[in-house]
């Protein structure tokens, strides 16, 4: 059955400390624990609604995965919006789910699309096993009973036109808690699928550790990985030089291939060793002509998110700047702030620093620049 997915990323993170969609979950970004469910399901297309102030952001990091489209002033105007940005035909079926519910597996989304081959509608919903009060204030006034009332998850599957038409159908003065919801009001009947309790909600942070001991309980013991890189380019004429993913002001520029920014090289050759990828030369050979000019944050970021793919957490990293000139220091914040943003890491887990060789060899006669790097991830 061919499906699409619309993955919900729009909130603002208030009682999580930040925008949760980009906080990291098991050493990824959490908004990336969906795209990559939907990729494995062969999703047809995937449209992630996200602020619009993220978009830039989002594009940048998943660009060549997803479709992202800016949300609304709700939860339902940005489910709308991502529905029209869809391009399928109308009898496709469409999985709409919140980022906030990352640890979406496979077998979840084959068994919605297994009831929509019979099914108009079918959410993912845990039957309410708890107590239930309803208070006033700090004071319970009643105990409705709990029989077949359940906890909706998502995803929440549908045909495209069906809810297309349902959204169409919704009360403009009303706010509908979810997609079922809507269904319902147009007539839609919608089928109950057993839920699953790792499909928890992140809303606040201690949920965050939650979900990470759900993660390690399925994990084989991970294992601390060292990896070290090394380049070195000539000088030639220019104006300004690229370092650690910054560009400086100089009377020489390094020459190479791409932008030969030597400290992001090393650091992917770094980031590649430790994870026995191989080296920068296999994923970027230098006589492609594509990679010809090309910036070296997609170098690195090619490197962390392979690290991540294969379930690795970037621990932290330390560069290596070896030169006479220029001077290095002015710009060290500079390049740690954007070498923490290309990997998606804490600052304080990113280290440049700069040294010199005493006028010795061909960095010290200033020949040209080198870098050495080294990282820690756990694997």
């Amino acid at each position: 059955m061919t499906f699409h997915a619309i993955i919900v990323a729009g909130g603002s993170g208030s009682r999580s400390g930040g925008k949760k969609q980009w906080m990291l979950l098991g050493g990824r970004p959490v908004l990336d624990w969906s795209i990559a469910a939907f990729e494995e399901a062969g999703a047809a297309q995937i449209v992630v609604v996200v602020p619009d102030e993220d978009i830039s952001q989002a594009e940048s990091a998943y660009g060549d995965r997803a479709t992202f489209v800016a949300g609304g002033t709700d939860r339902a105007q940005s489910v709308r919006n991502g529905l029209s940005a869809l391009r399928g035909d109308p009898n496709d079926a469409v999985l709409i789910h919140d980022a906030a519910r990352p640890l979406l597996k496979l077998h979840h989304i084959n068994a919605l699309l297994a009831e929509l081959e019979t099914k108009p509608a079918a959410i993912l919903a845990l039957p309410v096993t708890d107590s239930l009060k309803r208070g006033d204030q700090n004071r319970i006034v009643e105990s409705p009973p709990r029989d077949n009332l359940w906890r909706a998850q998502t995803p929440q599957a549908f045909r495209l036109h069906d809810i297309r038409r349902a959204y169409d159908r919704w009360p403009t003065n009303d706010t509908p808690t979810d997609e079922a919801m809507v269904a319902a009001h147009a007539g839609i009947n919608v089928t109950l699928v057993e839920g699953d309790i790792r499909l928890h909600k992140l809303t606040y942070l201690s949920d965050f550790a939650f979900l990470d001991a759900l993660i390690n309980s399925d994990k084989p013991m991970k294992q601390m990985r060292i990896g070290q890189g090394f380049d070195a380019h000539r000088w030639g004429d220019g104006q300004s030089v690229w370092l650690c993913g910054v560009e400086i002001p100089h009377n020489k520029t390094l020459i190479g291939h791409s932008d030969a920014d030597a400290g992001l090289h090393a650091l992917t050759d770094a980031l590649l060793g430790a994870a026995s990828l191989g080296d920068i030369g296999d994923h970027f050979p230098p006589t492609d002509p594509q990679w010809k000019g090309a910036s070296s944050d997609l170098f690195l970021q090619h490197a962390a998110n392979l690290i991540r793919q294969h379930g690795g957490e970037i621990v932290n990293v330390d560069v290596t700047l070896i030169c006479e000139n220029p001077k290095i220091k002015p710009h060290r914040e500079a390049m740690r702030q954007r070498v923490a943003a290309i990997l998606a890491i804490d600052l304080d887990r990113v280290s440049v620093k700069a040294t010199t060789t005493e006028k010795m060899g061909f960095t010290g006669r200033e020949e040209g620049l080198a870098a050495q790097a080294v990282c820690a991830i756990m694997l």
